[in-house]
């Protein structure tokens, strides 16, 4: 019996033009330019509204289609019994593999497994090692001495059947702490014959991790996170080379680390173009091209502990890239680790995100489906471009180890990270529950432990997240409720009908409740009424909230009638045009409107008020 013809569903429909698309386009956005629609990430690529299709493209080398990507969880329990316990929960619930996160590594986010080698033993005390389970290890400068004197002697992991990844990173070591215990020169040689002893004890796993959440973490590009990472798997390549260990062993003795983040299309194409890039070394070096082995984590930097269930959707935003990316193994931060240590439901729905988009979604069952996609392609292309150019510059500047002593990849992560932070302080960035649809009345989320205050240092590529500055206010808020048993307040003095103040009011109450200020409403009503309203109401800040027409008629006299009764602070919501004079001479003192420093300007009202940040 033979199979049935292909059912051709489009064959009756003739073919779209890019003219009709683009005809459909310039009909929605009326006489505005269609470059608007074009975004530029802070690599400089440019996004495009609409690309065609790349029907020569070619899938690219990676996890074969049909074959599950390793789902692991985090194990991070500073108690090794209760550590133990979360991983034998994990595996028997559908993770098929544990990524054990040592105090004092770069995956440490306040909490982390103890450096000692009993510690170890416990955690994977009942763990069937030699069963395929995947164990990614996150290991501290401190940890390396301990895990290695361990296999030295045959304990911990058996060695032939494991499926182990260790994390021997120390240039991305020296890339957070911003100084090295030693040159890599002298480093180098001792860090190659570890690697090369393990291997000889029959140890089949990835010794190496070339890590980009180092730069990620730091606020960096994508194309920076890319060419860090080449720039390390290369030094690690000639470091094994000159013990003598061949480039077709050193190459399979290396593993990458990638960050996951909820920018879904570019995170795609991290990927991707990260294997092309690899090859490109691979072929270089007279080998010949095999796939890389890339793990993701999803994104600490676009972790909020505000609101921190939308850290799910982010997150699953996230690895549904990572995995369309190609990712061999994927661990999500459990959407409370900003908040603490994550307890059981953080850890569940963290590991069902993953078994959800593979059992159910399929996602691993088709290779690189991204393959021919315009606009991934494209993006894809220009990363690889962008991000070898700025490999090739660290190269000739004497590779990553003097990049990392002269300053120069912590001043390029610098640069971006200013950038990323201007974005998010005028919420071109937005980040939901946080700097837009704030709630001040949000329940808090469990955790098992508090997380620790966190200590800021100058040296080094230290992690950040976007949130911090709007959580810092929030935090100034909660405070000031638990002092005085209410929070900063700001009046929103509407003007005209519903239909005319109900934009701006939503807008203003988003605006200042991002940053811990509740906005109290008010009835419409004529200058003299408002400004009776406002101060039966006690509160030293007002915001003008209408149309552009309205104020034309009412803002002026409006915001005299503030004046005279005390308004310390009057704010106008949206842009003043041709008003501004008239409307600072009656006592109009800031406008807040789309794209205006929301951040600074909340700021100043925490100064108006007298009350103190942190």
């Amino acid at each position: 019996m033979t199979d049935p013809e292909p059912v051709q569903f489009t064959a009756d429909f003739p073919a779209a033009t890019a003219e009709q698309w683009r005809k459909l386009v310039d009909a929605v956005l009326k006489g505005a330019p269609f470059e608007r629609l074009v975004s530029t990430t802070c690599d400089g690529l440019s996004v495009e509204p609409l690309a065609a299709r790349r029907s020569d493209a070619r899938p690219v080398a990676a996890r074969p289609g049909a074959t599950p990507w390793e789902i692991l969880a985090r194990i991070d329990h500073p108690d090794p019994a209760l550590a133990n316990e979360i991983a034998l929960r994990e595996l028997a619930n559908g993770a098929t593999g544990l990524a054990l996160v040592f105090s004092g590594s770069r995956g440490d986010h306040g909490f982390g497994l103890p450096v000692t080698e009993a510690a170890l033993e416990r955690v994977l005390e009942g763990v069937y090692l030699d069963a395929g389970i995947g164990i990614e290890v996150d290991l501290s400068p401190t940890s390396v001495a301990v895990l290695d004197a361990m296999l030295a002697r045959g304990l911990a992991f058996p060695l032939p059947a494991a499926n182990i990844r260790l994390g021997h990173d120390p240039l991305g070591a020296n890339a957070i702490a911003g100084v090295a215990s030693r040159p890599w020169h002298e480093h180098a040689p001792h860090f190659a014959r570890r690697l090369a002893a393990l291997a000889r004890a029959g140890f089949r796993g990835k010794l190496a991790a070339a890590d980009g959440r180092v730069i990620h973490n730091a606020g960096g590009s994508e194309a920076q996170e890319l060419a860090f990472a080449l720039s390390v798997a290369l030094a690690y390549l000639r470091a094994l080379e000159a013990e003598g260990v061949t480039l077709e062993t050193a190459r399979r003795m290396i593993f990458f680390r990638l960050s996951a983040d909820a920018d879904q299309f570019l995170t795609i194409a991290k990927f991707r173009a990260l294997r092309k890039l690899w090859a490109r070394v691979e072929v270089s070096c007279g080998l010949a091209a095999e796939p890389a082995f890339i793990s993701a984590e999803t994104a600490w930097r676009m972790m909020a502990r505000r609101d921190p269930h939308v850290n799910i959707l982010r997150a699953t935003i996230a690895v549904f890239a990572a995995a369309l990316g190609g990712a061999d193994a994927i661990t999500v931060l459990p959407f409370t680790a900003a908040r603490g240590l994550p307890d059981r439901f953080a850890r569940r729905i963290a590991r069902n995100t993953q078994l959800l988009l593979s059992e159910e979604s399929h996602l691993d069952k088709v290779a690189d489906p991204a393959a021919g996609s315009g606009a991934v392609e494209d993006l894809t292309d220009q990363l690889c471009r962008t991000a070898w150019a700025l490999f090739q510059e660290i190269e000739t500047a004497g590779g990553i180890a003097a990049c990392l002593e002269t300053g120069l990849i912590r001043s390029k992560v610098a640069a971006i990270r200013a950038e990323r932070e201007t974005s998010v302080a005028r919420r071109k960035d937005a980040l939901t529950g946080v700097s837009i649809f704030p709630n001040l009345t949000e329940a808090d989320a469990r955790v098992d432990l508090q997380a620790p205050p966190t200590k800021p240092s100058a040296d080094g590529l230290q992690p950040i997240r976007l949130a911090e500055p709007f959580e810092g206010l929030r935090d100034a808020s909660d405070r000031q409720l638990a002092k005085t048993g209410g929070r900063p307040k700001i009046f929103l003095a509407n003007l005209g009908t519903p239909a005319d103040f109900t934009a701006r009011t939503t807008f203003a109450k988003n605006f200042f409740e991002a940053g811990g200020i509740e906005a109290v409403d008010s009835d419409s009503a004529d200058a003299p009424a408002l400004a009776s309203a406002f101060k039966a109401a006690g509160i030293a800040l007002v915001c003008l909230c209408s149309t552009d027409k309205v104020y034309e008629r009412e803002a002026v006299a409006a915001a005299q009638a503030l004046k005279a009764a005390s308004a310390r602070h009057i704010y106008l919501a949206g842009r003043p045009r041709e008003q501004e004079a008239a409307l600072k001479a009656a006592g109009v003192q800031s406008f807040i409107y789309e794209g205006c420093d929301t951040l600074a300007t909340l700021k100043g009202a925490y100064d108006i008020l007298g009350i103190e940040i942190g």
